[in-house]
């Protein structure tokens, strides 16, 4: 599985590290197949952290998972109509930009430019780009459980075509 990131480099794991470089890659620990425990990413602790956790789920197949990245309000619609969205996907690699943040009411929301190619059983692929929302509800207000960490408030991402770094959005605007 491959993460390619604009301004920052995501490793997958504990510990994140973050470079300048224009066009970083993410390179996996090993080559094992998606099944194997060491591969699992859940990290929920930054916007691009959520994302990159998003696409690791929908590459495992683990579309629970995948599901539960979004808010409350389920904006990714009905569960069996997304995990069907994403059967025949194969395999899906990342291109994030640099987050964008604005506080409001005791959260804050994220903007995050993507781009990404899919590429489904068949080997054929798919390039998307557009933004994600991401948002984070104050932690030290959060009283009572359940906790809510960072979560996708919605997605919109249209088909394009080229190469990630050219169909990658410069920015989004929060909305």
């Amino acid at each position: 599985m491959r993460f390619w990131f604009a301004t920052a480099l995501i490793a997958l794991g504990p510990a994140a590290a973050f470079a300048q470089d224009p066009a970083p890659t993410y390179q996996p620990q090993t080559e094992a197949k998606p099944d194997v425990a060491a591969d699992y990413v859940d990290d929920r602790s930054d916007p691009v952290a959520v994302i990159v956790s998003f696409y690791n789920a929908v590459n495992r197949k683990e579309y629970a998972r995948a599901y539960s990245y979004y808010g409350d309000a389920q904006q990714a619609g009905d569960f069996l109509a997304f995990a069907d969205g994403y059967a025949k996907t194969e395999h899906v690699e990342l291109l994030a930009g640099s987050p964008t943040a604005e506080g409001a009411a005791g959260s804050t929301y994220y903007s995050l430019p993507v781009a990404i190619d899919a590429e489904d059983a068949s080997g054929g692929h798919k390039q998307y780009a557009g933004c994600y929302l991401l948002r984070l509800s104050n932690p030290a207000i959060q009283a009572e459980p359940p906790f809510v960490p960072m979560h996708i408030e919605k997605g919109d991402l249209k088909p394009a075509s080229g190469e990630l770094k050219t169909i990658l959005p410069e920015q989004c605007d929060l909305d």
